[in-house]
C-alpha cells in the first residue's frame, strides 16, 4: 500500500493588525476567515493536512516593541497545564472545528503565553499539529533558534524583537507519528530554525519523514546594504538553501510556509513568499507565486524517503559522533591560534 499523503501549504497574504473584517470583529477574526477558506479550498482539492505560517492569527508583532502588558497579552494564546488548552481557544476553535468535521489535519503557528505549575508565565513562538481524527495535539514545538533582539536599533531601522517578546523553546526537536496517515514521522520547526543544521539533524535522527515549518520572513531592513529588490532576492536566495539542504541532508519531505506580503509601513513592514515543498532528494516539488493567501497543494510518496536514508545518509553506517563534540560543547566561535 501507498505511503501517500496530500498536503496543502496554506501561504497567507498580509494580516493588518489595523484592518477589521466587514463585521466589525477586528482583524484575528478576519483572518480566521481567510484560513477557514483556504481549509475549504484545500480539503476540495483532497488535502489530508493544511500547514499555515507562523503566527498564523495575527501581524507580525516583534516588528514593534509593545510595552503595555494588556496589548501584549492579546497576541498570546494563554495555555496552562489544567487547563486551557490551545484547542479551546475562541480564536482557533473555528478552524479546529471545521478542521475535524472535514477530516483535515492541520498544523499552525500562534504566541503562547505558558503559564506552569509553578505558577511562571513564559511566552512563547509555538507551532502544533492537530489530528482531525482525534481531536487533539499530536505535537507541539516552541521556537528554538529566535532571531533579533531585546532593545530597539537606531529609528528607521526594520527591527526584529523576538527576543524581546519570546523565550527559546523548552521542548526540543521532538519528532512524532501520525497514526490515520500511515504512520507518518512528522517534526516542526519555525521561521528560523530552518536554518540551523542542528535543528534538522534532530529531526532526522527520529527517522523525521515530514518537515513542517511556517515563517515570516523580512524583504527589506534599510540598515542594511542593498536595494529592496536586492536584499528580496537574497532573502529568498537564503530561505531555499535552507529548506533544500535540510530535506536532502535528512532525507525528508520539507513544507515551509510563509505570511507574505505588506504587514505594515515603514521599515520591516514587508515579508517574502516562497512558500514551497521540497523532496527528500532535495527537488523542488511546487512553489507558490504571489504574496496573497494562496494553496500549494501536493501529494507526496513517503516512502521516497527511504533511498537516501539507506544510502548516503544511513546514519548508523557513516555517522562519526566521537568528531562531533565540539558540536554540543561550544557555542561562540573560537578561532585557532595566530600562526
Amino acid at each position: 500500500m501507498a505511503r501517500t499523503i496530500t498536503v496543502a501549504a496554506a501561504q497567507m497574504g498580509p494580516i493588518l493588525s489595523e484592518s477589521p473584517n466587514p463585521g466589525g470583529e477586528g482583524p484575528r477574526a478576519a483572518a480566521m476567515k481567510r484560513m477557514l477558506d483556504l481549509l475549504e479550498d484545500a480539503a476540495a482539492k483532497g488535502a489530508q493536512l493544511v500547514v499555515y505560517p507562523e503566527l498564523a492569527l495575527t501581524t507580525f508583532f516583534p516588528r514593534a516593541m509593545l510595552t503595555d502588558p494588556a496589548e501584549v497579552a492579546a497576541l498570546f494564546e494563554p495555555e496552562s497545564p489544567a487547563g486551557p488548552s490551545i484547542v479551546d481557544s475562541p480564536h482557533l476553535k473555528p478552524l479546529l472545528a471545521r478542521a475535524s468535521s472535514l477530516g483535515v489535519d492541520v498544523s499552525i503557528g500562534y504566541a503562547e503565553r505558558w503559564t506552569g505549575e509553578d505558577g511562571i508565565t513564559t511566552d512563547y513562538n509555538t507551532a502544533i499539529y492537530y489530528s482531525a481524527a482525534s481531536g487533539n495535539v499530536l505535537g507541539k514545538y516552541r521556537k528554538v533558534h529566535l532571531p533579533g533582539r531585546t532593545t530597539l536599533l537606531p529609528e528607521g531601522s526594520a527591527q526584529q524583537l523576538e527576543k524581546y517578546y519570546f523565550t527559546p523553546g523548552n521542548l526540543g526537536f521532538q519528532a512524532f507519528r501520525v497514526p490515520d496517515r500511515h504512520q507518518a514521522i512528522c517534526g516542526m520547526l519555525i521561521c528560523n530554525d530552518r536554518r540551523w543544521p542542528e535543528a534538522w539533524r534532530g529531526l532526522g535522527l527520529q527517522g523525521v519523514e515530514l518537515v513542517l515549518c511556517g515563517y515570516n520572513t523580512s524583504d527589506y531592513k534599510p540598515q542594511e546594504a542593498g536595494s529592496v529588490e536586492e536584499q528580496t532576492e537574497m532573502a529568498l536566495l537564503h530561505h531555499h538553501i535552507s529548506c533544500q539542504g535540510g530535506s536532502y541532508t535528512n532525507a525528508c519531505f520539507g513544507v515551509h510556509v510563509a505570511k507574505a506580503g505588506v504587514e505594515a509601513e515603514g521599515p520591516g513592514g514587508g515579508l517574502i513568499g516562497g512558500t514551497v515543498i521540497y523532496d527528500p532528494l532535495g527537488c523542488k516539488v511546487g512553489e507558490t507565486t504571489t504574496l496573497r493567501d494562496e494553496l500549494l497543494v501536493a501529494t507526496l510518496d513517503l516512502d521516497l524517503c527511504k533511498r537516501q536514508k539507506a544510502t548516503i545518509f544511513n546514519f548508523a553506517n557513516h555517522r562519526r559522533v566521537e568528531h562531533y563534540g565540539r558540536i554540543v560543547e561550544q557555542v561562540g566561535v573560537e578561532e585557532p591560534p595566530l600562526a
